[in-house]
């Protein structure tokens, strides 16, 4: 490209450097001043700049991926090992661990970057993959919360549904998924109270408790004991693991932007990761031990719907405790927006990023098409909600480990682990980013190819319909991991950036 091409490319992406100043000149202009006044953000996809942020209260990294993760999907996902892939009890516990401890570094390291540079995680794309080239995983990052919300709305109206024979899973989806758009609507600040003062992981730890109270005599030795486990079944449980926990990077920067940019990036990683560890690992091994016990337990087998109804299970193991049981099971199923708000939050912003145009558009409208797509497709999915689960994560899990080895990589190899190395001001100049060549190549590469053969190389046995059984996800990280830099290389000797 020469250079008046490359300005006047430049210079069509210098026109959307949107954010609130578009805004106020478009179409919504009445209606966003009017909500604005009312405390919901109308904020654009604009970095926070340094005198911005101020918020120094550190310790909230902690509950804010506490909270999202220590809830009733957790429990659904720990449940999978038994439920879904076979697994005894034992070997669950020990995939459960292992995977866990690691998984949860990397969005932990991710969340590093909102206090560091002001920048939502699609915006910080741009620094390795380009101003066009970032298209790619915040479309990608679109479909992804879409995912989350169908799953968790599914397990929220499953759970809600189970405690009367009045509402059906229908009704619970709906209900799930007004709750978080009505949440999601007034913003960051609406979900930060939500999550922080409100204290969302409070009912899902009184409920857990309760049911290790009513329900911890099902879980020693009746349990039966553990059936011989493949290679290949452990791989695909752990990768599913790996996928609900490692997927979470693609947008934990969102929620640090506005925290002091002085802050210790080792403090915000251990918050961080102790957030994402102990209600991981909790959620997941309780979940697993439940489902593990479920079929020697009629109530618990018969709630549980051979394994197609996570909230029957919870709501037949709260049930010895009568009033209080199920007042407990409508609790954490209302509390399923404190992990559905802050991913229909980023949606909005990642849709926002895909190009100048949909930034015109206000956020609180993407929580509107958000809500009107996932709670029709929840519908659908609840029927089956593990196939429906297993897809979705495998599918999550590939792109956003590619995603995380490349942003890692640029920031380790080329930004040298210096934040000063990022020019905010270049955020939505494609002349002055990085052509995105090298991201892009590394990411086809990595998805497009390998990661298939190794996929079917591994699908072995009844689980190979679900299209899991591989080790993609660690080939894909990998492999990103050591061609992008070879890749960037080229790429900033041909562009000079």
């Amino acid at each position: 490209m020469d250079t008046s091409e490359d300005e006047k490319m430049g210079n069509i992406v210098d026109e959307y450097c949107v954010g609130d100043a578009v805004t106020r000149k478009s179409w919504f202009k009445t209606a966003t001043d009017f909500l604005a006044r009312r405390g919901v953000e109308t904020n654009g996809i604009d970095p926070i700049f340094p005198e911005d942020r101020t918020d120094t209260k550190l310790y909230q990294m902690f509950f804010v991926w506490f909270s999202a993760n220590f809830n009733v999907l957790a429990f659904g996902t720990g449940s999978a090992g038994p439920a879904f892939f076979g697994l005894g009890l034992r070997d669950t516990l020990v995939v459960l661990l292992v995977v866990d401890l690691i998984s949860c570094a990397i969005p932990a390291y991710f969340a590093i970057f909102g206090p560091k540079l002001g920048m939502r995680s699609m915006i910080v794309a741009r620094y390795s993959w380009g101003y066009f080239g970032s298209i790619v995983p915040s479309a990608f990052t679109v479909f992804s919360m879409q995912g989350f919300l169908i799953l968790n709305c599914i397990i929220g109206g499953q759970t809600l549904a189970s405690v009367s024979d009045r509402l059906d899973d229908t009704l619970g989806i709906v209900i799930i998924g007004i709750i978080s758009l009505a949440v999601t609507f007034f913003g960051y600040r609406v979900i930060h109270w939500w999550v922080y003062e409100t204290i969302a992981w409070i009912p899902s730890a009184i409920t857990f408790i309760v049911m290790l109270g009513v329900g911890g005599k099902h879980l020693g030795s009746n349990i039966p004991p553990d059936p011989p486990a493949s290679a290949a079944t452990i791989v695909s449980f752990g990768t599913t693991i790996a996928s609900s926990v490692i997927s979470w990077c693609i947008m934990t920067s969102d929620y640090g932007v506005y925290h002091t940019g002085k802050a210790s990036s080792m403090r915000v990683f251990l918050y961080s990761y102790a957030g994402f560890l102990t209600a991981s690992l909790c959620g997941h091994m309780l979940g697993a031990a439940f489902a593990a016990a479920a079929p020697v337990v009629p109530s618990w087998d018969a709630g549980f719907d051979n394994g197609n109804s996570v909230g029957g299970l919870v709501a037949a193991i709260l049930a010895p405790a009568g009033g209080f049981g199920k007042f407990l099971t409508v609790l954490i199923a209302l509390f399923i927006p404190s992990t559905c708000a802050p991913t229909m939050y980023t949606f909005a912003s990642s849709f926002m990023t895909i190009h100048g145009w949909f930034a015109l558009v206000p956020r609180y409208v993407y929580a509107f098409i958000s809500a009107a797509i996932l709670i029709p497709v929840a519908i659908v999915g609840a029927a089956h909600f593990y196939n429906t689960f297993v897809d979705v994560m495998n599918v999550i899990g590939y792109w956003s480990t590619v995603f995380a080895a490349i942003v890692i990589a640029e920031h380790l190899v080329f930004r040298k682990n210096d934040w000063a190395r990022y020019d905010i001001s270049h955020w939505c100049k494609a002349r002055e980013l990085p052509p995105g060549v090298a991201a892009i190549m590394s990411f086809l590469f990595a998805c497009g190819i390998v990661v298939p053969c190794m996929a079917q190389a591994w699908y072995t046995g009844p689980i190979a319909k679900a299209g899991t059984g591989d080790i993609g996800i660690l080939v894909g990280f990998t492999l990103a991991a050591i061609l992008y830099p070879s890749f960037r290389a080229i790429e900033r000797a041909l562009f000079g950036r």
